[in-house]
């Protein structure tokens, strides 16, 4: 008996002291005329000031094409100099701002898609990397958060574990 209410009291009770780095994850993509991008990116969990969330990481395609990086805050991709990215997404419309969020490509290219005056385009540069060459085309961005189960339900899940796993040693 006093095994299964220490089980209780563990599934009950969280244990604090455990620290690991708080992010989220997010599902975005954009379309348009000659492109279609689509992944999932990383970013600190708190908004700033203005509501937008920093972009840490990032994965995906854009036209079939793999996204090997996220470009540094505060940098242009290559060939779109003086244009730095900053690399934030909100969770509300305008998603992107005007600096938008930068990605090199597994084929050389790099890509920015951004928000000017009220749409949503994508930069695209690719070698050689002449400043103001790359096509910036009209794009339909979207970008959401995917939702983290609840506390209570992974408590409940884990309280259930706990039950079965306290039945078995009983049983055994």
């Amino acid at each position: 008996m006093p095994i299964r209410r220490l089980l209780i009291a563990a599934a009950i009770f969280p244990i604090h002291g455990q620290t690991s780095e708080a992010l989220l994850l997010w599902n975005w993509s954009y379309n348009g005329t000659g492109v279609s991008a689509s992944g999932t990116f990383t970013t600190n969990d708190a908004p700033d000031a203005a509501g937008f969330y920093q972009i840490v990481g990032i994965t995906g395609t854009d036209n079939g094409a793999t996204i090997t990086g996220l470009q540094p805050t505060g940098t242009p991709i290559p060939g779109n100099e003086p244009y730095t990215v900053d690399n934030l997404v909100s969770a509300v419309e305008p998603r992107l701002t005007e600096h938008g969020f930068g990605f090199s490509l597994a084929n050389g290219d790099y890509g920015n898609p951004f928000y000017k005056g009220s749409s949503y385009y994508e930069y695209l540069s690719a070698p050689p990397y002449v400043n103001g060459a790359g096509p910036e085309r009209p794009v339909s961005f979207s970008a959401a958060i995917v939702p983290e189960p609840s506390a209570a339900s992974l408590m409940l899940a884990g309280l259930v574990g706990l039950i079965g796993f306290g039945r078995s040693l009983r049983a055994g």
